[in-house]
């Protein structure tokens, strides 16, 4: 079907509705399902704020967009073999096309689904592709109607006019992130004519996203709880978008276009992969610098959440400590807390809240026994991934100075890999246990250990807890509904904003770059990230070379926002997506040294073990056509201008 213009220029698509997301449900004080017929939607802020509402409304949430979802695609994550059919796997043998609905069973929801209801609260009927053209012709109509809202104060009109502009930019970007350049849509197409817009180049479409979100910062506030109008909502409007979102997105918008893939092109070989684009770095930086030094004189409501925990396995916060690592990504015993902590910036609304536990939160743990329920699939980090959690003292493994012991692969190493990584000996269960099923409190991950099996356990001798806790299984029962477990991935967070800061000041200064309008050197952005964690800084020998530290740059952005989403849209804009080792897949191999009493007793970071070694599972044979997603046939298929993505 052609749907990309179907739903541009379809006006019945287009009735204005006062239906609006969770956090915001007080804001009009209108009934939910209260209809706003197209002509009264302008004439006042409240009908305004109602028509933009069903824009929030339409954000794909990533964790729970199907049963059992799928969203790492980069070198990160594999699924055991029951999980075959998922988008992870799909990539993995280069059928970018499994992307759309229809091809395979949902194995890639977030991005495209079948049909779609932007007015729904429904966590499965919200798409990224349908949704984005839906949502900016919504925008352009908004935008084409301003002159009409005569009923508002400047404030009121700057918050609407705001709110489309990023929006507008918003949607682009989310598309052009997985196709590239695409036609920017800044005006209502007429219903009774042929669209013929050509695709444009990236960077042409990040110039005008630019242009966009640069009037969004200028219009919208800091904090709406700071404004007349968002007093009457205060403490509700964290969703709202605002000053720091737009500044965040002018920043990525940016980068990504000073990127080496949008600068030079897809090739193979990776004899680009360092060479960005100055002036749009530069741009970035200057963009991301005037957040940070907003958020760093107080001027925000965004911080970075503590890392401070007297248990982290269990994630459990150190006495004193005012906020959690782990919250930004859950939430458990808070009547149903939306996550985001202090750090999340920029989310969509997440209405079903136990939808968590349908099935997402029984998707990260060994299905061995049951000990995790429902369906058999499983999210597991690649060994070749969890490599790139170095050592406390902030080296990487691979340097002979890090003090890395492959006879003690799980000792000293960055505090996050003990938050985000269980390993052979983390003690997985902490409840009561039936005798029978003892054998695997202790997480048996070595090579033929009790948790190692291909089809029901890790097949990397690993598991992520990062994002849903391990007490999610059957005798802890975080999953039950009295835990109040409840999981959201944010699509930026504050920590995103400095590792992007000093991505795009190394792209043209290396380690001592910076930008005009804040203090800190990418250096000092990096290190900012490793202080809350209390990893050491980035030595010395990595910040004399430009190359050697953006490669640093790198490694800290792996670790820091592992499991979140991004890793694939990074090797793809780094040029590194086709190229060894990112496109090998592994699994750790090794002998247990230690028998199961050792582990009731000691920390398993203590642990010896013998015959340490990685195992490929898979490598991926991916060409230059794999660095963007194939577009629909029935689209391309309209006209000329609008051409398929090379080698599709």
């Amino acid at each position: 079907m052609k749907r990309i213009y179907k739903i541009l220029l379809r006006s019945s698509l287009l009735l204005a509705t006062a239906a609006v997301i969770c956090s915001c449900q007080d804001f009009l004080d209108k009934e939910a399902d209260a209809i706003v017929a197209e002509g009264e939607a302008f004439k006042n802020f409240n009908n305004f704020q109602g028509y933009i509402e069903e824009i929030y409304n339409c954000i794909p949430d990533k964790e729970k967009h199907y049963w059992t979802t799928s969203w790492n695609w980069g070198d990160d994550e594999v699924f055991n073999l029951e999980g075959n059919w998922h988008m992870t796997n799909q990539v993995d043998l280069g059928n970018f096309w499994a992307w759309q609905a229809g091809r395979l069973s949902q194995p890639g929801a977030w991005l495209d689904k079948p049909s779609t209801n932007p007015t729904s609260t429904n966590k499965f009927d919200h798409a990224l592709w349908p949704h984005a053209w839906y949502s900016i012709r919504k925008v352009n109509i908004g935008l084409a109607n301003l002159e009409k809202l005569v009923s508002a104060t400047q404030e009121e009109k700057n918050l609407i006019a705001g709110q489309l502009y990023f929006y507008r930019a918003w949607w682009h970007f989310e598309m052009m992130e997985y196709f590239g350049g695409l036609p920017y849509i800044d005006q209502v197409l007429p219903a009774d004519q042929s669209p013929m817009l050509p695709r444009l180049s990236y960077q042409e479409c990040a110039d005008k996203a630019g242009e966009d979100l640069a009037k969004a910062a200028a219009l919208l506030p800091i904090d709406w709880d700071k404004t007349s109008v968002g007093s009457n909502t205060a403490g509700k409007n964290q969703l709202r978008i605002n000053k720091i979102m737009a500044l965040g997105y002018l920043g990525k918008n940016y980068l990504w276009a000073a990127s080496p893939l949008m600068k030079n092109g897809a090739s193979v070989g990776g004899g680009n992969t360092y060479n960005y684009d100055d002036a749009y770095s530069k741009k970035a930086a200057e963009a991301f610098g005037e957040l940070l030094t907003l958020v760093e004189s107080g001027q925000t409501q965004y911080s970075l959440a503590q890392f401070n925990y007297k248990n982290i396995y269990n994630h459990e916060k150190a006495d004193g400590a005012t906020s959690r690592f782990s919250d930004i990504f859950y939430t458990t015993g808070q009547n149903w807390l939306m996550p985001g902590s202090t750090e999340a910036i920029f989310r969509g609304s997440s209405t079903d809240f136990n939808g968590s536990n349908w099935n997402t939160t029984k998707t990260f743990g060994p299905k061995v026994q049951g000990i995790v329920e429902h369906d058999n699939i499983i999210h597991q980090p690649t060994a070749n991934y969890v490599k790139f959690y170095g050592m406390a003292n902030g080296l990487p493994l691979d340097d002979p100075a890090s003090g890395f012991d492959p006879a003690y692969p799980f000792k000293d190493r960055d505090p996050r890999f003990y938050h985000d990584i269980v390993f052979d000996g983390f003690k997985y269960v902490n409840a009561a246990m039936p005798a029978d099923v003892e054998y695997l409190r202790y997480a048996g991950l070595h090579t033929n250990g009790t948790m190692r099996g291909a089809t029901n356990g890790s097949r990397t001798g690993y598991f992520i807890q990062k994002l849903v806790p391990h007490t999610a299984n059957k005798y802890d029962g975080a999953y039950n509904w009295s835990g109040n477990l409840h999981v959201y991935l944010p699509y930026m967070r504050l920590a995103d904003i400095y590792l992007m800061y000093a991505e795009a000041c190394a792209a043209f200064g290396g380690a001592g770059g910076k930008s005009t309008n804040f203090t800190k050197t990418a250096e000092d952005a990096i290190n900012t990230i490793r202080d809350r964690v209390g990893a050491g800084h980035v030595h010395a020998s990595y910040t004399g070379s430009r190359t050697k530290f953006i490669d640093e740059v790198r490694r800290e952005r792996a670790v820091e926002l592992s499991f979140e989403g991004f890793r694939f849209n990074d090797l793809q804009r780094w040029l590194l997506l086709t190229e060894p080792p990112y496109n090998v897949k592994t699994a750790q191999e090794f002998d247990r040294l230690e028998n199961v009493d050792f582990f009731k007793t000691h920390d398993p970071r203590e642990a010896r073990v013998a015959n340490f070694r990685e195992v490929t599972i898979l490598t991926r044979q991916f060409g230059t056509r794999h660095y963007w997603f194939p577009l629909k046939v029935s689209d391309v298929s309209m006209y000329p201008e609008f051409a398929q993505n090379p080698g599709w």
